[in-house]
C-alpha cells in the first residue's frame, strides 16, 4: 500500500511500494537509499565495487529504468555503475506540492550523492533533464568527472533556440494542455512512452483520452509500459508534480524555476572542458535535434559524436546496448 508521509519539516510526499517494482523486465536491481531534506532518494549501485564509474542520469518522464540496457552491458564490461532516480520519479520518494520542485534542488540532491559515495573518476552518461542536473554536477565539481557522454539534451544559454517541439511539450504540460489536463486520469505516463518509443500512434494516444480504447501491445512492449508505470500506480494526480513539474521549469518558460542563470554559468564553465567527451546522439528527435547536437560538439576540438538516425529523444530505450558499445570503442581510441 502507497505510504502518506509527511518530512520533519512539514512536507507531503507518497513513497510507492517496493512491490511495485518486483519483476520489472531486464531491471533486477535493488534498490539503495540516502536522504536528502527528509526524503528518501533512491538508486541503484551495481557492478564492482573498484570498477571504471559511470553514473547514468534520466529525465522526463523517465526514471533509472531508463538506463537498464547500458547499464547491464557496461556492468558485464567491469564497470561500477550508480543510477539514481530524482525526488518525485522512480522508487524514490513523490512530494506532491508541485512547488517543492526546482532544478536546483534536483541538482543539489544529486550532489549529495556524488558527495556521500565519494565518486571520483566519474564517466556521466546523461539525457534529458538529465543533461542539465548532470553536466551541472561536471561544472561544479569537475576533479570527479573523468568523461562525458551527452545524448539528446541542452544546458539554457543565451544563444540557444528552443524548438518548436519543446516549446509544444511545455505548451501541452499547462494545466489547460492536452496531457496536464489528462495525465494521469485518463492516460498514464507508462501508455504516454508508448508513444515516442513507437509502439502507439497520436491517434491510438487520442483515443486512450477520449474513449479509453488502448491498443493492442506485444509482450514486450507491455512489459516496458508496465516499467515506466511502476513507480504511479495508485498515486493519482498529486504523485506526479515530479513530472508535471519538469516541462513546467523550462527556462523560457520559468527562468527562476528552471535554473536559467545557473545553466548558463554551467554552460560556459564547460566550455573550457578539455578531457574526453562524447556526444551520442538520436536523429530522430524532434525536440534536441541532430543540428543542435552536432553544435554543440563542435565546442570541443576532442568530441566525438555518434548519430543514432533512427533513435528518438529515448534512445537509451532503443538502442542502449549499442550505446553503451559506442562509448567502449570510444574510450579505446581516446584514452
Amino acid at each position: 500500500m502507497t505510504q502518506f508521509l509527511t518530512t520533519d519539516s512539514g512536507v507531503p510526499f507518497l513513497r510507492s511500494p517496493e512491490a511495485d517494482f518486483e519483476g520489472l523486465a531486464d531491471y533486477p536491481f535493488a534498490p539503495r537509499h540516502i536522504e536528502f531534506e527528509g526524503l528518501r532518494l533512491a538508486y541503484v549501485d551495481e557492478g564492482p565495487s573498484d570498477g571504471p564509474v559511470a553514473l547514468l542520469m534520466h529525465g522526463m518522464p523517465t526514471w533509472s529504468y531508463l538506463n537498464r540496457k547500458i547499464i547491464r552491458r557496461l556492468v558485464a564490461a567491469g564497470w561500477r555503475c550508480i543510477a539514481a532516480d530524482h525526488i518525485g520519479f522512480g522508487r524514490s520518494d513523490k512530494v506532491t506540492d508541485d512547488g517543492w520542485y526546482s532544478i536546483a534542488r534536483h541538482v543539489a540532491a544529486h550532489r549529495l550523492l556524488i558527495e556521500t559515495l565519494d565518486l571520483r573518476a566519474v564517466t556521466l552518461f546523461c539525457q534529458d533533464w538529465g543533461g542539465p542536473i548532470g553536466l551541472a554536477q561536471a561544472a561544479e565539481q569537475p576533479e570527479r568527472f573523468s568523461r562525458l557522454v551527452v545524448m539528446n539534451t541542452w544546458l539554457h544559454h543565451a544563444a540557444y533556440a528552443y524548438t518548436d517541439a519543446l516549446k509544444q511539450w511545455n505548451a501541452q504540460w499547462q494545466p489547460d494542455g492536452l496531457f496536464g489536463m489528462n495525465i494521469p486520469e485518463k492516460l498514464s505516463l507508462g501508455w504516454f512512452m508508448m508513444l515516442p518509443l513507437g509502439h502507439m500512434k497520436p491517434a491510438d494516444l487520442f483515443g486512450v483520452i477520449s474513449t479509453g480504447t488502448y491498443p493492442v501491445l506485444t509482450p514486450e512492449q507491455d512489459a516496458v509500459r508496465r516499467g515506466y508505470d511502476a513507480p504511479f500506480e495508485g498515486l493519482g494526480r498529486a504523485g506526479h508534480a515530479g513530472p508535471r513539474r519538469f516541462p513546467l521549469s523550462l527556462p523560457f518558460d520559468n527562468p527562476q524555476g528552471g535554473a536559467a542563470e545557473a545553466q548558463a554559468r554551467w554552460f560556459e564553465a564547460l566550455l573550457s572542458w578539455k578531457k574526453p567527451v562524447h556526444f551520442v546522439w538520436g536523429g530522430a528527435d524532434a525536440v534536441f535535434t541532430e543540428a543542435w547536437g552536432r553544435a554543440w560538439a563542435a565546442h570541443y576540438p576532442q568530441a566525438s559524436f555518434d548519430l543514432l538516425p533512427e533513435a528518438g529523444h529515448f534512445l537509451q530505450e532503443t538502442h542502449g546496448e549499442q550505446i553503451a558499445e559506442i562509448v567502449l570503442e570510444r574510450m579505446k581510441a581516446k584514452p
